[in-house]
């Protein structure tokens, strides 16, 4: 059972799958948009190739905990991913995530170029790895 983590925004959704245990999150790619078909098709070859059970996707609440535009796309998205791949999927808080990954970034002197290859990437992994950790908790 392995869980895969996204990151959804509007040119590119980061993606993280979690190790066989569920303990640890790892970025694999991140998957340029071009339509949802397309997106979906890929999705659906990492999730065979990872024997993905369950999906986590990033949502993006206003810092007071109210959900705007950005975050009732996430939720439509997420429904979309319940109804095609028939697996549980699961709402995360993603606030800061972005932020948290572009720091981690810059603290690791990488190129600004480079960064923006991989931020929605470590996103993710942020996401996972933060759903991962709450469930160990209880």
């Amino acid at each position: 059972m392995r869980i895969m983590g996204l990151d959804y925004g509007d040119k590119t959704i980061g993606v993280a799958i979690c190790d066989p245990f569920g303990w640890t999150a790892q970025g694999i790619e991140v998957i340029r948009r071009k339509t949802d078909a397309l997106d979906k098709d890929r999705m659906k070859v990492l999730m065979e190739q990872y024997e993905v059970t369950e999906i986590v996707v990033g949502l993006p609440k206003n810092m007071n905990a109210t959900i705007g535009p950005r975050g009732e796309t996430c939720l439509a998205f997420a429904e979309t991913l319940r109804e095609h791949f028939q697996v549980p999927v699961h709402m995360w808080d993603e606030r800061l995530t972005t932020v948290s990954a572009t720091r981690t970034l810059l603290e690791a002197d990488v190129s600004r170029a480079k960064r923006k290859l991989v931020v929605d990437k470590l996103a993710a992994v942020f996401i996972l790895q933060n759903y991962l950790d709450s469930k160990t908790k209880r």
